[in-house]
Formats: structure tokens, C-alpha cells, sequence
């Protein structure tokens, strides 16, 4: 499921992309979900539902917080969304790259350049997509990249996601089982204890019965210390790297 934002401070202008989207996106894979009429709105919202949109036009000359602005505090807390300026004038095409927008179109825009963006999110998405993980739960469907993820943990019948970096003490929680997080990941992720799963990209320290993840402390069991201590030990040699 692709799922599209949009975000304009003038409603005939969200209207009009609305209406020019729905004639190009795939009915049964694709969505419009959300409209925002400011970009101080869709960056606070964005920032609270991580992962639940894929793709955001975002309309550059906007009131207040402009997209270009709104893009820039985007960035600081997700880097995968995929962003295509909204604009009339070209003279801002260029400072797209430096937030890592993917396209930009200009107003009005039409369904074949509309069709063109489409297809270069869908290839972008579909290229990407064995580095998020995706689950569901009562607020909604996210995507995170699994490199923003620092461990998983199973709690009765509950898995949580524990983000990490700046999205540190965010989790989020959802009905499932750690055996079946740990076979979609297919050894990406280091099962260390029965209840928990970690990203050896986010462990600095492999103690006698536990490991340090992000600056947490994670226990490690008995019966999984050996093969899992070898594991973390050998990835995180591999990925040292040595200044001169």
C-alpha cells in the first residue's frame, strides 16, 4: 500500500492535486490518506506517526512554516519519507536536494508529469522495501528503516519496536510474536534473550549477561549467550572502522 499526503495552504489547490492523483494512482495498492493545510501541521503530525505515509507533495510557497522549512524539520526525524515539491516557479528546484526530495512538480500539475513522479516512488519504495520492517497496530500502519531501529522486545502477547538515535524512548507496540519478527528480519537482527531481538548496529558493548543498545542495558540469557556474543562481536569488528 502506497500511502500519499498532501499538503497546501490552499484548499483549491489540494483539491486540484487530489483530483489529478486519483486519476493516476492504482485503486487497490494506492491512497491518498491525509491533507494538510499548513506545513507546521504536517510536521507535527508526521513526527507522531512515523512510517504512516510514504509519499508527501508538499507545496513550497506556503504561509508560516513553508515547505522548504517544513521538509528541513521532516528530515531531522525522517529520512525515508519520499518528498515531491509542489511549486510555480522552478527557481526553487534546486534547493529540493538538499532535504533529499525526490521530484518536484509545477502547479498545475499534470496527470502524465503526475504518472512520471508516481512511477519513480513506486521504483524508489519497492527498492527500499527489504530495509524497513512493517507492522500494524490500533493508531495505524507504519514503516520504520530498520537502520532507526535499535531492538525488539516480546512482552505477553505484545511485540514492542524500540526506535532509536533522536527517536530515543519512542516504541510502539503491536500484536504478534518475537519468533516471527526474527524470521522476516532473516538475520539482520541478533536474538540475544527469548524476549528480545537487537540491531548490532546500535550495540557498543557485549557484557557477561547483557548488551548495551543505544545506551540501554539488554538482557542476554544463558542459553543464547554463546552464539549470539560471537555474532555481535564479528559484525561489529567488521563494521569498526579506523581513522589514521
Amino acid at each position: 500500500m502506497l500511502r500519499i499526503g498532501i499538503c497546501d495552504d490552499q484548499i483549491d489547490a489540494r483539491d486540484t492535486l487530489r483530483f489529478q492523483l486519483e486519476k493516476v494512482i492504482h485503486e487497490e495498492s494506492e491512497q491518498i490518506v491525509y491533507e494538510f493545510s499548513t506545513g507546521e501541521g504536517a510536521v507535527r503530525w508526521l513526527k507522531k506517526h512515523p512510517g504512516e505515509i510514504d509519499l508527501l507533495f508538499l507545496d513550497v510557497e506556503m504561509k508560516g512554516v513553508n515547505g522548504m522549512e517544513a521538509a528541513g524539520q521532516i528530515r531531522e526525524f525522517d529520512k525515508e519519507i519520499c518528498l515531491v515539491f509542489v511549486t510555480g516557479y522552478t527557481d526553487y528546484v534546486f534547493d529540493g536536494y538538499k532535504v533529499n526530495a525526490l521530484d518536484y512538480v509545477v502547479k498545475p500539475a499534470g496527470t502524465e508529469r503526475l504518472r512520471e513522479v508516481l512511477m519513480r516512488v513506486r521504483e524508489h519504495i519497492f527498492d527500499n522495501s527489504q530495509k524497513t520492517f512493517s507492522f500494524k497496530n490500533s493508531e495505524g500502519t507504519y514503516r520504520l528503516p530498520l537502520s532507526n531501529i535499535s531492538y525488539f522486545y516480546s512482552d505477553k502477547r505484545k511485540v514492542y519496536v524500540v526506535c532509536a538515535g533522536k527517536a530515543q524512548n519512542s516504541s510502539h507496540a503491536f500484536y504478534g510474536k518475537l519468533n516471527q519478527v526474527e524470521d522476516k528480519l532473516d538475520g539482520l537482527f541478533v536474538r540475544v534473550h527469548q524476549r528480545y531481538l537487537v540491531n548490532p548496529k546500535w550495540v557498543t558493548r557485549i557484557g557477561a549477561d547483557s548488551v548495551t543498545v543505544d545506551g540501554e542495558s539488554v538482557p542476554m540469557s544463558r542459553a543464547m549467550k554463546e552464539t549470539a556474543a560471537a555474532k555481535l562481536a564479528r559484525i561489529m569488528l567488521e563494521e569498526k572502522t579506523f581513522e589514521s
